[in-house]
């Protein structure tokens, strides 16, 4: 089995149905070679074997009498005996048997007369013709200095053993002829065939490859989100047709496929509007709230402590809508696809300062940052990288205790600009690691202090802005080691 695996089958469609044609057309071939030489061998035997009966046993009886010659003429041949050779076809073979001895052997040579030539019996030949049944039928035996001959046994007056016998070489001349012939023929057919095959085949599976070609340029669009553009359709095919029927259900799944990407861009369409207007709308009514807090807690006569309490948490609620509304505004314009500010960016300078600003707002983190000797630039909008790097500072801040040591790396990788901020806190739980950067994911992790983590659009704006980049962004976790790696295209 594991000879047959290893062998080259054929891989494709086209490739097996051209080798399928050609192993059948030679196993039609091998059949009628096969029978046309059986058929060839057996009829030309039949008629060696009627020529032997028509012969009867007249030749190996003449041999009885020795070297007495009927016309009282002396042979020619030294050697020879003379036998009754009338009507007997050149090489025919005559042997006289008495039990198992053949006491006399010949046969009959080119040319006209009544000399024939003795044959020297070995032991084994004397044995084979000894063993032939004396039952009227020719059989097939094999004399070491005559090769393949025909013979036929019958009882002589004296109770001897006369045999007959015709050479078989004209018969498996033209047997292996009629081979020789077949194979060649043959040959040249499925030559001709295996090509025009291939080439008949390849014409009747262009519906197909234009089925695959199509499925190809499908499969390498960009399906999650936007507005989808699918390739052109593989019809042109008889429908009638096993291929034709493929091609035709595969334009109609391609048609129900480009139907449900229009509704849902118009539908993503739809919500990025809405997002962006409520987002805008909300932000003049927030800020007002938080302005009259603000006003009120100004106020400069004598104030209840609890209404202080009431006005203070209501301005840091406001503030921190306000921010959950400026993130939500900042996503809704990247799912529209607006532009950013494409300038030269240090981003060196820009994580200098996300680490400074983190130190300062968790003291009782470990800080650590690793800069490389030259400055690392890119293209793009410096508000919004140094919102990553403030966000992805801010995330490794808040859900990571204190004392945990966080590393902050910049470098540069040929063509790339690589950060990274990596932690030795406890790591993001397994279940919400696939869902990482989807908006509002939280991992539901408390600080030592108590206080809660953010809205979960950290991670959400730092996967938005770096897309918008042209970039890539990657989180490896586990037990005691977090990494997040932004890659950006370097200027």
């Amino acid at each position: 089995m594991a000879a047959l695996r290893a062998l080259p089958w054929p891989r494709t469609m086209r490739a097996r149905l051209t080798a399928d044609l050609v192993v059948l057309l030679a196993v039609s071939c091998a059949a009628v070679g096969v029978a046309a030489v059986y058929e060839l061998d057996g009829f030309l035997t039949g008629r060696l074997d009627q020529q032997l009966q028509e012969a009867g046993p007249r030749f190996p009886a003449s041999l009885e009498h020795g070297a007495a010659n009927p016309s009282g003429k002396p042979s020619d041949h030294d050697g020879d005996e003379h036998g009754d050779t009338r009507r007997q076809a050149t090489g025919t073979f005559g042997a006289r048997l008495v039990g198992d001895d053949v006491t006399n052997a010949a046969v009959v040579p080119p040319g006209s007369g009544t000399a024939v030539r003795n044959v020297d019996q070995t032991a084994h030949d004397e044995a084979v013709l000894a063993a032939v049944p004396v039952d009227g039928r020719a059989h097939t035996v094999c004399l070491s200095a005559l090769g393949g001959y025909r013979v036929l046994a019958t009882p002589g007056k004296d109770g001897d053993v006369l045999v007959t016998g015709l050479p078989t070489e004209p018969v498996d001349a033209a047997v292996h002829r009629l081979e020789l012939v077949a194979a060649l023929v043959f040959g040249v057919a499925l030559g001709v065939a295996g090509v025009a095959g291939a080439l008949w085949v390849r014409w009747s599976l262009r519906p197909l490859n234009r089925v695959a070609a199509t499925a190809t340029r499908v499969s390498e669009l960009p399906l999650a989100s936007g507005e989808v553009a699918l390739p052109p359709r593989a019809s042109g095919s008889d429908p009638r047709s096993e291929v034709g029927h493929v091609a035709g259900a595969f334009d109609r799944m391609l048609g129900h496929v480009e139907d449900a990407l229009t509704k849902r861009h118009a539908s993503e369409e739809r919500l990025r509007t809405f997002a962006a207007d409520a987002s805008h709308e909300r932000r003049t009514p927030v800020a007002s709230v938080r302005g009259h807090a603000e006003l009120a807690l100004l106020h400069p006569g004598p104030v209840p402590p609890k209404v202080t309490r009431a006005l203070e948490r209501i301005a840091a609620e406001s503030a921190r809508m306000g921010e959950m509304v400026d993130d939500l505004l900042l996503l809704a314009r990247l799912d529209a696809g607006r532009p950013l500010e494409r300038l030269p960016v240090d981003l060196t300078h820009l994580v200098l300062d996300a680490v400074t600003d983190a130190r300062a707002a968790g003291p009782g983190h470990r800080w650590v940052l690793e800069l490389p000797e030259e400055p690392v630039i890119v293209t793009g909008d410096a508000h919004r990288l140094q919102q990553v790097s403030a966000n992805l500072l801010a995330n490794a801040r808040v859900h990571t205790p204190a004392g945990t040591r966080v590393t902050v790396s910049l470098e540069r990788a040929g063509k790339e600009a690589v950060l990274k901020v990596h932690d030795d806190g406890p790591g993001v739980p397994e279940e919400v690691r696939p869902g990482v950067f989807e908006r509002f994911t939280r991992a539901d992790r408390r600080r030592a202090d108590g206080s809660g983590g953010g809205a979960g659009l950290g991670l959400s704006i730092v996967a938005a802005v770096v897309e918008a980049h042209d970039g890539t962004v990657a989180l490896e976790s586990g037990p005691g080691a977090t990494t997040f790696t932004v890659t950006l295209p370097a200027s």
